[in-house]
């Protein structure tokens, strides 16, 4: 049977996925998201026990202009379905010596307190901004804001003119050194390389543009919790006419030579289509979802992937003055916390870790006096070196001794609630290899440019939206993957 030609279908309600179906809905398409989970929304979704409230993945948003921009696209305005606000501080950093450091999103505050650390970094902060924006304006244009169809892309006229400006030749930490005097800020600004999920000594200088983008247009938070943007999204997706099927498994891709014709569901049921858009990681759908594809799954699995993590949701029933919204607790040797987890592939002895506490914005997410701490570390990808079943308890009451230590007093004694997701648990609920969070690592100078493309090679029809393929990882930049992928989708079929 011929499949529908006006018909997409979407394998996976990530963010992604969703602002996917939505423009592609209002180019008049019409679309069918199919989602193995109970609910939508991919890593950015929600735990609710006890009477408190979890966000399980993101807990940060940075460029809430790409979100407007997906309402207005829709003919909608997003202050109708979303409450954005700035949270001060951005976060609050501390130190085992006791130094503390808020990031304040107004800049008198934030020069302020970086004086106080150092003032000689001042006029270094100021600098650091400058060359920031200069990888950002050489970048945003080519390579966040239009569809990229791989390395190829890289002989446009502007990026070989503006190559040299996004700094791809030395590492993230090696451009931060050259600003920065004090070790607390090289700490800081180097922790931004974790936002991708990659180590500040290996990842190239080019992703200092996240600090950038986070200090030049500041840190949002969704009120209600992060989880809301997904609501928002699959109302508007809803509204549109779009049909979104929960607990919904795809298992296989139909194809008929180089095309496909559609997707077979867990259920038996077959759903025909011209294109099919999967919002998972690549890898694991040509290894998986899609037939005849060994080559390019193995070739995928080579490639070095991001860190996974080790997460904490603590119901506790008392509060904590000293903790703000977020919060990062560093460990004493960043570098031998990197080269735990990268090289050497076990958990980190002394974490960095952060913790959020949603409650401090939205009280009705813990019960009165009590506070939801959603406690994340960095952890390596499987691997037979780590038996989770048995080192996740341990590393548990490791986690919350360091946090006693840092100022959190009889926190063990106060959890009332809590529940432990190892790689293992990330790894299957959302069908990422090896537990990565963000896709691929990006530890070569042109990884950004190297990810799998939108647009399958070998079969005609078939396309990839998320973390896992062109841009990357992190809310704004799979908001900008599903506007991309639904421009090309919209083009190969006229």
């Amino acid at each position: 049977m011929q499949p529908p030609a006006n018909r997409v279908i979407v394998v996976g309600a990530g963010l992604g996925g969703l602002a996917a179906a939505i423009r592609l809905a209002t180019a008049g398409r019409q679309v069918i998201v199919l989602e193995k989970n109970e609910r939508v929304g991919g890593k950015l979704n929600l735990l609710r026990e006890a009477g408190y409230t979890f966000d399980t993945g993101p807990s940060l948003l940075t460029m809430p202009w790409v979100i407007d921009e997906l309402f207005a696209a829709a003919g909608r305005r997003m202050a109708d379905y979303l409450t954005l606000e700035q949270i001060e501080p951005t976060c609050r950093y501390q130190w085992p010596d006791g130094t503390t450091f808020n990031a304040w999103q107004r800049l008198p505050q934030l020069i302020q307190e970086i004086e106080r650390l150092s003032p000689p970094d001042v006029p270094a902060f100021f600098r650091f901004l400058a060359h920031t924006a200069r990888i950002y304006d050489a970048v945003a244009d080519v390579f966040l804001l239009k569809p990229f169809d791989g390395p190829r892309e890289l002989l446009r006229p502007r990026l070989l003119r503006d190559g040299p400006a996004i700094d791809a030749l030395r590492s993230v930490d090696a451009a931060v050194r050259s600003f920065f005097r004090s070790p607390y800020l090289r700490q800081v600004f180097n922790r931004y390389a974790t936002y991708n999920g990659s180590s500040p000594y290996i990842s190239p200088a080019t992703f200092n543009v996240i600090a950038y983008i986070e200090f030049a247009e500041g840190g949002w938070y969704v009120r209600g919790g992060m989880y809301t943007l997904a609501r928002a999204l699959l109302g508007l997706a809803t509204e549109l006419g779009v049909e979104v099927r929960t607990s919904a498994p795809v298992v296989a891709v139909e194809t008929s030579g180089r095309c496909v014709q559609g997707v077979r569901l867990a259920s038996g049921e077959e759903l025909t289509a011209a294109q099919v858009l999967i919002n998972a990681d690549p890898g694991y759908a040509y290894r998986v979802l899609v037939p005849g594809q060994e080559a390019v799954a193995a070739r995928l699995a080579r490639q070095e992937i991001s860190c996974s993590g080790f997460v904490l949701f603590l119901g506790v029933n008392r509060r904590y003055p000293q903790l703000a919204h977020h919060n990062i607790f560093f460990s004493s040797d960043y570098p031998r916390e990197f080269a735990a987890i990268f090289q050497k592939g076990v958990p980190a002895a002394d974490p960095t870790i952060y913790v959020a506490a949603t409650a401090l914005t939205d009280p009705e997410h813990a019960p009165p006096g009590h506070l939801n701490l959603f406690v994340l570390v960095n952890a390596p990808t499987l691997n037979p070196r780590v038996c989770w079943s048995r080192e996740a308890r341990p590393y548990r009451d490791s986690i919350v001794a360091k946090l006693e230590r840092m100022g959190l007093t009889d926190l063990n004694r106060h959890i009332v609630y809590e529940q432990i997701w190892t790689p293992e648990d990330i790894a299957g609920r959302y069908n990422a290899p090896g537990g990565a969070i963000y896709g691929w690592a990006s530890h070569s100078p042109f990884s950004a440019f190297f990810r799998p493309p939108q647009r399958a090679r070998a079969l005609r029809g078939l396309y990839f939206v998320g973390g896992g393929t062109h841009p990357g990882g992190g809310i704004p930049l799979v908001l900008l993957s599903g506007r991309a992928v639904a421009e090309r989708i919209v083009a190969d079929s006229r």
